[in-house]
C-alpha cells in the first residue's frame, strides 16, 4: 500500500495502472514488435549473401561464346545470367549503362582471359562476380585477370557512400515528418494545415538535398558525379519519405509513425541494395528493394556518381510515385477526418490539455 499526497492509500497495481497505461503498453508491445521486425530483416538479408543470376556478358571468338555461356549458365546454384556479346566495345557500353555486372572477355590466344567489373555500382558484387568466374576458369584450366572499368572513388570505401548518403535522408525525412505532425497533434485537424506541413516539408528537403550533396561532394570527396543531381536526387528522397510518413500519420496517428519505421527502416534499408547489391539478397529483398525509397535512391545515387546517370529512370518514378502518393493520400485522409469527426468536439491538435 501506498499512501498519495492527498491521503488516500493506494495499491500497488493502481500504482502500475496508473505509471504504464493501457494505450502506453500497447506502444511498447508495437516498439517490441519493430525491434523483433528489424532483427529479422537486417539478419534475414544479411546472413548469407550469394550471387544469383548476376548479368555477365561474355565476349569470345566464333562458336567459343555460345559454349562458354552454356558452361556458366549450368554453374551449380545459378550464380550467374551469362549472355554472348559481340564485342568488347559493346560488353564496355553494358557495364556503362548498368545492363550488366561484369563482362568476360575470352583470349582468341593464350589461357588467360580478362573480367571487366564496375564496383562503383557495388564492391562486394564485383567481388563475387569475380570469385565465381574464377573459379569456373580454373576448372578449365584457364587463368583470369579482373579490369575494374568503373572503380569506386578514392574517398568512397566500397562503394557505400551513396547508400549511406541516401540511408541519411531517409531518416532526414521521416524525422521531420514526425515532428511536423506530432508537435501539434498526432493528426493533421484539416486539409489547410496539411498543405503547410507539406510545403514546410518541401523546403526542408531542398535544403536537407543540398546538405547532403554538399558534404559527400565538396566537404569530404567521398562521390564523383554530378552536384546538381545529387542534390535533385536528395530533395525528393527526402520529401518522398516525408510525404509517405505524413500520409501514414494522418491514417493512423502516432502509430503511423511505426509503419514509416516499418516501411523506410526495418524493410528499405536491408534490401536497398547497399552493403550487398540486389543479385547479393536473398529473393524476398531483391523484389521489395526496388520498389521503396532507400533502394531506389540508392541505385540513383550510384548510377549519378559512376554511371553519368544511366538508369535512373525507373528508381526516379518510384520515387515521384511515393511523393505523390503521400502527399495525396495526406491531403485526402485530412480532409476526410475533418469532415468525419463529431460536430462540436475541437480538432485534437487544439484541445487543451486536461
Amino acid at each position: 500500500m501506498a499512501t498519495t499526497d492527498d491521503g488516500t492509500r493506494t495499491t500497488f497495481l493502481s500504482e502500475v495502472k496508473s505509471a504504464v497505461t493501457p494505450h502506453a503498453s500497447l506502444l511498447v508491445l508495437g516498439v517490441l514488435g519493430l525491434m523483433i521486425a528489424f532483427i529479422t530483416s537486417y539478419t534475414g538479408a544479411f546472413h548469407h549473401p550469394r550471387p544469383t543470376d548476376v548479368p555477365l556478358g561474355v565476349v569470345a571468338p566464333g562458336p567459343a561464346a555460345r559454349q562458354v555461356v552454356a558452361q556458366l549458365d549450368r554453374l551449380p546454384g545459378s550464380p550467374l545470367d551469362p549472355r554472348a556479346l559481340r564485342s568488347e566495345r559493346l560488353a564496355r557500353q553494358r557495364l556503362a549503362d548498368r545492363t550488366v555486372d561484369g563482362a568476360l572477355i575470352v583470349a582468341p590466344r593464350g589461357t588467360t582471359d580478362r573480367l571487366l567489373v564496375a564496383s562503383g555500382g557495388g564492391a562486394s558484387l564485383s567481388q563475387a562476380v569475380e570469385l565465381v568466374v574464377r573459379a569456373a576458369e580454373k576448372a578449365k584450366g584457364r587463368t583470369v585477370r579482373t579490369v575494374d572499368v568503373t572503380p569506386a572513388a578514392p574517398g568512397d570505401s566500397r562503394s557505400l557512400s551513396s547508400f549511406y548518403l541516401v540511408v541519411g535522408w531517409c531518416v532526414g525525412g521521416y524525422l521531420c515528418a514526425a515532428i511536423l505532425a506530432i508537435s501539434a497533434g498526432a493528426r493533421p485537424s484539416n486539409g489547410h494545415r496539411a498543405v503547410i506541413r507539406l510545403a514546410a516539408l518541401a523546403l526542408y528537403a531542398i535544403v536537407a538535398g543540398l546538405a547532403g550533396a554538399i558534404v559527400v561532394g565538396p566537404v569530404l570527396g567521398a562521390l564523383p558525379g554530378t552536384f546538381a543531381g545529387l542534390w535533385g536526387l536528395g530533395a525528393l528522397v527526402v520529401f518522398a519519405v516525408g510525404a509517405t510518413t505524413l500520409a501514414c500519420q494522418a491514417l493512423l496517428g502516432i502509430i503511423g509513425i511505426g509503419l514509416a519505421i516499418l516501411l523506410v527502416v526495418i524493410l528499405g534499408n536491408p534490401s536497398a541494395g547497399g552493403a550487398y547489391p540486389y543479385p547479393l539478397l536473398p529473393p524476398f529483398w531483391r523484389a521489395i528493394g526496388p520498389a521503396l525509397p532507400p533502394g531506389a535512391g540508392t541505385w540513383a545515387a550510384r548510377s549519378l556518381a559512376y554511371f553519368d546517370g544511366a538508369a535512373v529512370t525507373g528508381p526516379l518514378l518510384v520515387l515521384v510515385a511515393w511523393a505523390v502518393g503521400g502527399t495525396l493520400l495526406t491531403l485526402l485522409l485530412s480532409v476526410f477526418l475533418k469532415k468525419d469527426r463529431p460536430r462540436g468536439r475541437p480538432p485534437e491538435d487544439e484541445r487543451l490539455p486536461a
